[in-house]
């Protein structure tokens, strides 16, 4: 069997969804489970619409629910008509009046991350429903199940964990059904609850996530991603138009690509299906008949070293300068102690006998941070920084690979070097504002000479 996810785009209209039957009909043979992610802009939508209701302007944060509305019930009369699209709109404005009853509460305090993830989940329940009725237009059978008994996680609001041990056997129940009902599932990913029924969010980016875990607890022959783009590509085609696409990655290189800023996969999505060795392939839902790219417990080696490259922006560099480091021991456990009781991951470290170096993405605690950090030396602050990423086999121990590297940045500073920390990894940093630069060199690097030889 097989679970087909679709994101926001591959959702966001009525000729979406009819690409998204079209697909589901292909592959009607594997009885699949359909994931849905809320129409492209919707989740945004009501992340305003709340952060409005929150302040106290109720009747404002009502009307931003207009559009919202508006377009979901222009996509049902696109999609269906007669007694079906009555059933439809009826089920919609029974979920938008839900959705406008938790916007009422919004004020409440002592509930507001339950309220805010009561709202946000409205999203993909209104998709879910919108995309199981036009697979039933276009004679695709289908039911929509509500994933949220079945998807149990803990109580943290925006940023729900998962509880795959309980959540596992009702999904496998809640999905399987009955072997006569030969219908398609629709369900939502994103959202789950606890297990007392309150409804949770498993951060932006869940839905990939959520049909991993879905994947996963059915034992599916392969989860798929439909989005917007046609796979994996060596980089961003955005930055390097002569990106390619990557056929086949493995998990760990899909991983530390999305970990270091690549956005067609979220970070965390890998891991269930990983677990299960079940692979996930990603595909672009316009253009179906591609063979999008496959992710991998392992892949077969192709010969080349560099897999693809990645970039994040937005960097932070802090640097921490002491003379007490010096043949100390204990000193790197207490530095970071500070960061976790601040609650800030990093990066990359670079270390040194009287130094230490971090990157950091969430500078939110910053100033408190820096303000610890002082008592143990010198401190200085690197702001607008990019790290780049390179991702292949062995780059650990491919002779000459570091050479080629930094001859094609030459020109570029380099304020922070990791390699030999991960097998598959290479990593530097770099002003932000020459990140292209380095990115569009490194790939003419590695990808213009096979190119030529070929």
């Amino acid at each position: 069997m097989l679970v087909l996810k679709f994101g926001g785009t591959s959702v966001q209209d009525a000729t979406a969804i009819r690409r998204a039957a079209a697909i589901v009909r292909h592959h009607g043979s594997t009885h699949p489970v359909v994931v849905v992610s809320a129409m492209a802009g919707t989740t945004n939508a009501l992340v305003e619409a709340g952060a409005v209701a929150r302040a106290g302007d109720l009747a404002k944060a009502q009307r931003l629910l207009d559009p919202i509305a508006l377009r979901h019930h222009e996509t049902a009369e696109a999609l269906t008509d007669g007694g079906a699209r009555h059933d439809l709109v009826e089920r919609l404005d029974r979920q938008l009046g839900e959705v406008r009853a938790i916007l009422a509460g919004m004020a409440w305090p002592h509930v507001a991350g339950q309220r805010m993830d009561a709202l946000l989940a409205q999203g993909e329940l209104l998709s879910s429903q919108l995309v199981a009725a036009g697979f039933v237009a276009e004679g695709v059978p289908a039911r929509c199940v509500d994933i949220r008994p079945l998807m149990t996680t803990n109580g943290d609001h925006g940023r729900a964990l998962v509880d795959f041990d309980t959540a596992a056997p009702l999904l496998a129940a809640g999905f399987r059904g009955d072997p006569g009902d030969s219908r398609v599932i629709v369900t939502q990913g994103f959202i789950g609850a606890t297990p007392d029924g309150v409804t949770t969010t498993i951060g932006r980016g869940g839905s990939d996530l959520s049909a991993s875990i879905v994947g996963a607890a059915l034992g599916a022959d392969e989860v798929q991603i439909w989005t917007d783009v046609d796979g994996i590509m060596t980089t961003d085609p955005r930055v390097v138009p002569e990106a390619r696409l990557i056929e086949e990655i493995s998990f760990a290189e899909a991983a530390e690509l999305a970990y270091f800023g690549a956005k067609v996969l979220h970070p965390s999505s890998l891991r269930p299906a990983m677990s299960r060795n079940i692979p996930v392939r990603v595909l672009n839902s316009r253009r179906p008949e591609g063979g999008g790219t496959r992710v991998t417990r392992e892949r077969a080696s192709r010969g080349e070293r560099i897999t693809a490259i990645a970039f994040k922006r937005g960097i932070t560099v802090l640097n921490v300068t002491s003379d007490r480091m010096l043949m100390a021991h204990g000193f790197l456990a207490r530095l970071f102690d500070v960061f976790s009781r601040h609650e800030t991951a990093v990066d990359m470290v670079t270390t040194s006998e009287v130094s230490v170096s971090v990157t950091m993405d969430d500078t939110r605690r910053l100033a408190a941070i820096r303000a610890e950090l002082e008592g143990f030396g010198d401190v200085s602050v690197d702001a607008d920084q990019a790290i780049v990423c390179l991702v292949g086999e062995s780059l650990k121990s491919t002779p000459g690979l570091a050479a080629r590297v930094f001859a094609a940045i030459e020109s570029l500073p380099v304020s922070m070097i990791s390699h030999g920390a991960s097998a598959i990894n290479l990593s530097f940093v770099t002003p932000e504002v020459r990140v292209n630069e380095a990115v569009t060199a490194l790939h003419r690097e590695f990808w213009g000479r096979v190119a030529a030889m070929s």
